[in-house]
């Protein structure tokens, strides 16, 4: 994810249920900084942000990647156009930086999570985003980070990691601090209000929604696991952990069938830091059904989404100038 990089220590892992075998391509992308994909209606995309402030839409093998949408209003493609290091606040601030991105399948709009301007929608033909929300419940958002929308009722549900991250110097800090000033918040289009839905989240990275819009997922970055809320039914308005995870999650992805797909990044720290990116596949009462090595392919490279679109696993990271996709083969 954009703010955080991977530190925990590794622990035994749940071995998948089925053995699958995939091939591996890139798609190139004009810069990096990718961290969440998004698919239309018609299998159109990926669509992707990048750290340079656009969002780019995949047209096919011949074209690649162009030009789809901006945050920034006052965005130049000279000065910005070309990697823009995350590091560089006052860069990123001009020239944009979308995060989290998901679209209404209903209505075609392209919701965005901005680092520095929130909560933001583009409808179907792209161009400049509108800004959504500002903090309308009187507590600012700092650090938004992942997003869903509701394929029932077109509510978007986003995260906020919270002030922590920002006071501490180092991910370590964070980390060993226990924080849980995260949030889960929700804005409603049609009365253009937003509310909290949960408060005390620990890192909260990931988010999705139920297929039939009964409950929402959060995956906690700092305490390893991921957490099932209730919207309706007799359980409506609590929460419990669904699963705990071997190594810190993040974005997590339903899928056509209704499971989720959430990376888990475990890391051992000695005889040297080294991180292994892999993947699980879950169901709703947080059966693991699939785990998947993504180490042959990035090494130790942090991974923050898998995104099952028509059997293919598309695999990101801000790290990779590529999206890496993951074909399954017949045994």
């Amino acid at each position: 994810m954009f703010f955080f990089l991977l530190l925990f220590s590794c622990f035994p892992y749940t071995l998948q249920a089925h053995v699958f075998h995939y091939s591996f391509t890139k798609l190139n992308l004009p810069s990096m900084g990718s961290e969440a994909y998004a698919f239309d209606s018609k299998g159109g995309g990926p669509y992707t942000g990048l750290n340079d402030g656009r969002i780019v839409k995949y047209q096919g093998p011949r074209i690649g990647f162009v030009d789809f949408a901006f945050t920034s209003a006052n965005r130049s493609k000279k000065l910005c156009d070309g990697e823009v290091p995350d590091d560089n606040v006052g860069l990123a601030i001009k020239c944009g930086r979308p995060i989290g991105l998901e679209l209404n399948h209903k209505t075609g709009d392209l919701y965005i999570l901005d680092a520095f301007r929130g909560l933001m929608v583009v409808g179907p033909q792209g161009g400049i985003a509108t800004q959504l929300s500002k903090g309308m419940d009187g507590v600012p958002i700092d650090v938004p980070d992942a997003i869903d929308v509701d394929p029932v009722t077109g509510t978007v549900f986003y995260t906020d990691i919270g002030p922590a991250i920002l006071k501490f110097k180092n991910i370590t800090a964070f980390l060993l601090s226990g924080d849980t000033s995260g949030r889960l918040l929700k804005y409603d289009p049609k009365t253009r209000q937003r509310t909290v839905v949960l408060r005390g989240l620990s890192g909260p990275n990931g988010v999705a929604v139920s297929k039939d819009g009964t409950f929402v997922l959060v995956s906690e970055y700092v305490a390893g696991r991921i957490r099932k809320i209730w919207l309706k039914g007799p359980k409506a308005n609590s929460s419990e952990i669904l699963v705990n995870l071997p190594g810190s999650p993040d974005n997590i992805k339903r899928t056509s069938s209704g499971d989720f797909w959430v990376p888990v990044n475990i890391a051992r720290l000695l005889p040297k830091k080294t991180t292994f990116p892999l993947a699980q596949k879950f169901n709703s009462d947080g059966q693991i059904l699939e785990t998947v090595n993504f180490y042959a392919e990035y090494n130790d490279i942090y991974i923050t989404e898998v995104h099952e679109h028509l059997g293919s696993l598309y695999v990101a990271s801000i790290y990779t100038n590529f999206v890496g996709v993951f074909r399954r083969l017949a045994c």
